[in-house]
């Protein structure tokens, strides 16, 4: 019996972290526009499980966990392609206004992400090589993808607060990171998996309600309505068809 449920446990680990992105991702593609989801938890995701999968070159970790890991990548590349796909008008990439260095993250074309996050392979094979042996890197290596991974509802308060409103995020995301993180902290311990995720679950489970309550509260005060530029940009959108029509 406590075979079985160790088993149905770590093929939930592996799975269910992906399958949360799956409703947003539908959501996106039915409205043709990611307005409201932050594509910078995209980034914090792929970078984060990344270094996760060379941390388990370092120090073999659970099976279920890699394989996450993997999935999530999967996962996130399939969601940063539709997010690019169907990205606002207004999006700063699309008039070349970027505030960020290298406009990083903000790319015009899906092949850019891809680009970066091969360089991202590239140079943290390179670093591994070289010291893939110490074990204070590994260990590093550890609490930075794990770390890293804490941050993920931070660029969303941010989008939130930027647009004044939660249109384009889907309740079933912020749910999937509560409660997916309190199911990973009890299998962590349950498991006896490794220090660094064990204590990054606790820290990232204590800080998970802080930004759950602020963005329950910026629900509430912003309500999710779609917001100035998404209504002026369906506005062009009606009068370019018009002036077909007239045609």
């Amino acid at each position: 019996m406590a075979s079985w449920i160790s088993t149905a446990a770590a093929i939930g680990m592996a799975v269910g972290p992906p399958l949360v992105y799956v409703d947003q991702a539908v959501s996106i593609v039915r409205k043709r526009d990611s307005t409201g989801f932050s594509r910078d938890v995209c980034a914090i995701l792929l970078i984060a499980n990344i270094t996760r999968c060379f941390f388990w070159l370092g120090n073999r970790f659970e099976l279920a966990l890699l394989i996450q890991s993997i999935l999530m990548i999967v996962a996130q590349l399939a969601l940063l392609y539709i997010c690019v796909r169907y990205r606002p008008r207004v999006s700063p990439e699309n008039f070349g206004a970027s505030s960020r260095p290298l406009s990083f993250w903000q790319w015009h074309a899906y092949a850019q992400y891809v680009e970066f996050l091969a360089g991202f392979i590239l140079c943290s094979a390179i670093l591994f090589l070289i010291f893939g042996r110490s074990e204070l890197y590994i260990t590093i290596l550890g609490f930075v993808a794990l770390g890293l991974e804490s941050t993920l509802p931070i660029p969303q308060l941010i989008n939130n607060y930027k647009q004044r409103s939660l249109y384009g995020f889907r309740a079933s995301t912020l749910l999937g990171w509560v409660g997916g993180d309190s199911f990973k902290t009890a299998y962590f311990f349950i498991q006896g998996s490794l220090l660094q995720f064990k204590v990054c679950a606790v820290f990232q489970l204590s800080v998970d309600f802080v930004p759950f309550e602020a963005i329950v509260l910026q629900r509430l005060y912003y309500g999710n309505a779609a917001p100035a530029t998404s209504l002026e940009e369906d506005d062009d959108i009606e009068q370019e068809a018009l002036a077909l029509s007239e045609e």
